[in-house]
């Protein structure tokens, strides 16, 4: 059985809505395991508050509408918000990034708007794109790879990092996430993004830290996404998602990334670049495809998945903000009832204003 819900506002079953939420859940396993490999214990501990934080803002907020609980509360969609928001968030950003983001997420993005179905934007994403505004500093951190690391930053060292910003031994965030030659690391899509401002070209930047991007074209994050790709042919096989956003999602990625990359070598990065660096597969087959918030006929959503996959290329390549997912998303929420005014297929006998005017 496929499980869709129509986009906002309609009437959907909870029991069918509680089974797909399960399964993107447990979909989301094999890039959050990637994600704990490769970077430590960090995004955990983010899932952790941020699931605790939506799950409190969740109960207040159903009590105060004098919703039943035990049908809105438990129904996953507040738990899998929190996931992924966790898996978004710096791994080492501070424990007050991710109650504010939780916070938002529910209350303002999802609750305010009447809940779950009535939501316009992709709560977690809402929640990112606020955090990076109004906090670029700490959203900015990225962590480097565990092998990078000039400590063994375990679970203990982690957990005081998020909540004191230091370890125990007292090293700070800036400085972990310094390299011995003294620079500064950051994630692979920041640093190309960086450094192509100053000038370099790929190849220089590449031949500069091949540390950030190890042998292939980003080290830990490739893997990240190959596991978030991985839980996302599991959704595609269970037909918990349509095919039709991932694929031209990913399309549309591969043919405007080959253009710019055929336009310009030096200035922009291939198309498996994009595909394994960033958040690119959590956004192809996680986020995008919230059933809420994406266009509702096949031919639209279509059109949704090949909108996002040219904003993110555009956003990467020519745009201030390396990762563009968060960005790509909301802007098609918002063009998602646009798309439906004209790909919604027309009912059959459903009469023109001709035909109902030869009918009077």
């Amino acid at each position: 059985m496929a499980f869709f819900i129509a986009s906002s506002p309609h009437e959907h079953n909870r029991s069918k809505t509680s089974a797909l939420m399960r399964l993107v859940i447990m979909a989301t396993i094999p890039g959050i395991f990637a994600q704990w490999y490769f970077f430590g214990w960090g995004n955990l501990i983010h899932i952790g508050i941020a699931i605790t934080c939506a799950l409190i803002t969740e109960f207040i907020v159903l009590s105060l509408r004098n919703k039943p609980l035990n049908k809105y509360l438990l129904d996953g969609s507040a738990i899998l918000t929190a996931i992924l928001l966790g898996i978004s968030i710096p791994a080492l950003a501070p424990w007050w990034i991710t109650v504010i983001g939780s916070i938002f997420a529910i209350l303002v993005v999802k609750q305010l708007y009447g809940g779950l179905g009535h939501n316009a934007f992709n709560p977690a994403m809402a929640a990112y794109v606020l955090l990076l505004v109004s906090f670029p500093v700490q959203m900015t951190n990225w962590q480097p790879p565990l092998s990078l690391l000039p400590i063994d930053l375990d679970f203990n060292n982690a957990l005081s990092t998020i909540f004191t910003g230091f370890t125990l031994e007292g090293y700070s965030v800036e400085q972990l996430r310094t390299h011995i030659d003294g620079f500064t690391m950051a994630t692979p899509l920041d640093t190309l993004k960086t450094n192509l401002t100053l000038g370099l070209t790929l190849d220089e930047i590449h031949r500069a830290m091949p540390m950030v991007f190890g042998e292939n074209f980003a080290l830990g994050w490739e893997w990240v996404n190959a596991g978030f790709l991985l839980g996302g042919v599991f959704l595609l096989i269970k037909r918990a998602i349509h095919w039709s956003i991932p694929v031209s999602f990913l399309g549309s990625m591969l043919i405007f990334s080959f253009i710019a990359y055929s336009f310009n070598p030096d200035l922009n990065p291939p198309t498996m670049f994009h595909w394994l660096a960033g958040g690119t597969m959590l956004g192809a087959f996680f986020i995008l495809t919230d059933p809420v918030t994406c266009a509702t006929s096949v031919k639209g959503r279509l059109i949704f998945g090949a909108l996002a996959g040219f904003l993110v290329i555009l956003i990467r390549n020519i745009g201030g903000y390396p990762d563009a997912i968060a960005f790509s998303v909301l802007l098609c929420n918002m063009a998602a009832p646009l798309i439906d005014q004209y790909t919604i297929p027309r009912a059959y006998g459903q009469g023109t204003s001709k035909n109902t005017e030869e009918l009077k």
